[in-house]
């Protein structure tokens, strides 16, 4: 997650989280619902109370945007580093649970459909 103060939240989302690369405190599970709907949880140490779980909930209210960008892994099968695909802007849908959240996003354009295959194979 990136920040940018009073303009957005820039998301950035690895689907399949590699042992090797990511502790158990950092696997969280995000993958896409449908088309349209993204399941992301936040850090490990949010509770919705907290600053930045209000500024999720309430970001339409604040003025500010959220911006999710994903990618299926972290490296290819060659061992290079693979890009993040940008999947528009996010509007809060709900969410469950604290510590971490499991947020709903509602995208406002489609999730490619060859991403799309991938995104919902890690649920």
């Amino acid at each position: 997650m990136y920040l940018v103060e009073g303009v957005a939240d820039v998301l950035f989302i690895t689907l399949q989280k590699d042992p090797e690369r990511f502790k158990p405190t950092t696997r969280y599970h995000d993958y896409a619902v449908s088309s349209h709907l993204f399941h992301w949880e936040s850090q490990s140490t949010t509770p919705e109370t907290s600053p930045t779980g209000q500024r999720y909930i309430h970001h339409r209210e604040l003025g500010t945007s959220i911006l999710l960008f994903a990618r299926e892994s972290t490296r290819g099968l060659s061992g290079e580093s693979l890009p993040f695909l940008f999947l528009g802007s996010a509007e809060y849908r709900d969410h469950t649970g604290s510590r971490p959240m499991a947020i709903t996003w509602e995208l406002r354009y489609a999730i490619p459909p060859d991403f799309l295959t991938q995104a919902r194979a890690v649920a």
